[in-house]
């Protein structure tokens, strides 16, 4: 079994670990340029975001020809889904990859200017118990697509509009670097973009973004100390990784 996975702050890493199998990193699959592959089941599981995927997870569904008899995808959000699951797999088609199992997992939501992380960690979200009804579903070969209601996929629908009319909501002008920065090159490194340079010739050189961004927010949340903000959000202090991941594992799949 293949799993192809993309992270920011670790649930998507360790929900393809709970899986097994082969673990491939959709950041280092574009770097690598190979792109086709082949097993007897194949997963991809990726973030939510703005109830559709990612931009970097269109981009590998775009060039990359899986061969499998069973293809499934785990979506992991915080907050709502909406329409993501059946956006998805209408995207997956124009695309020649023919999904047979669909659902998400709601975990911790790391979208920093709505959810504060603190009350975000306190909530009951039952990960463990619905992880393992997903877990079970994929071991028996079960076929099932969680296409959500209408009004979901008029919530993917409006969101993605609003992004296409205001494609600068999500951008790198939002973020500031405070003077605790030291330079360490964390923010490189988790950055699945390579969308961020240090001069390292200058001494506390701060981090300088590119037009790439992802918007993932690994490198606010990642960083040791907390010098990268935005200019809103709900906690300032407050930030996160998966508990069962770590950053060498992050770094690993981004770098």
């Amino acid at each position: 079994m293949k799993i192809f996975y993309f992270t920011a702050t670790g649930n998507s890493l360790d929900v393809a670990k709970r899986f097994g199998g082969e673990l491939y990193s959709i950041p280092k699959v574009l770097k690598n340029n190979q792109f086709s592959f082949e097993d007897e089941k194949i997963g991809i599981v990726f973030p939510c975001y703005g109830f559709a995927a990612p931009n970097i997870v269109r981009e590998f569904t775009e060039k990359i020809t899986l061969k499998s008899p069973y293809i499934f995808v785990i979506i992991t959000y915080g907050n709502k889904l909406g329409g993501g699951v059946n956006w998805f797999m209408q995207f997956a088609e124009k695309n020649n990859i023919h999904i047979q199992y669909a659902d998400g997992l709601l975990m911790i939501d790391n979208y920093l200017p709505v959810f504060d992380m603190e009350k975000q960690k306190l909530k009951s979200k039952n990960i463990e118990e619905n992880l393992s009804h997903l877990l079970n579903d994929v071991n028996q070969d079960k076929h099932y697509i969680n296409s959500g209601t209408f009004l979901d996929s008029m919530m993917t629908s409006s969101i993605q509009g609003l992004f296409k009319i205001f494609p600068n909501f999500n951008s790198v002008k939002n973020f500031s670097v405070g003077n605790s920065c030291n330079g360490c090159g964390t923010c490189v490194k988790v950055c699945p973009r390579d969308n961020i340079t240090i001069n390292k010739n200058v001494d506390k050189s701060k981090p300088i973004y590119g037009e790439h961004c992802e918007f993932c927010l690994a490198c606010i949340n990642l960083c040791p100390k907390k010098a990268i903000q935005l200019k809103k959000e709900s906690n300032p202090n407050a930030r996160f990784m998966n508990e069962n991941v770590t950053l060498k594992e992050i770094i690993t799949a981004n770098d």
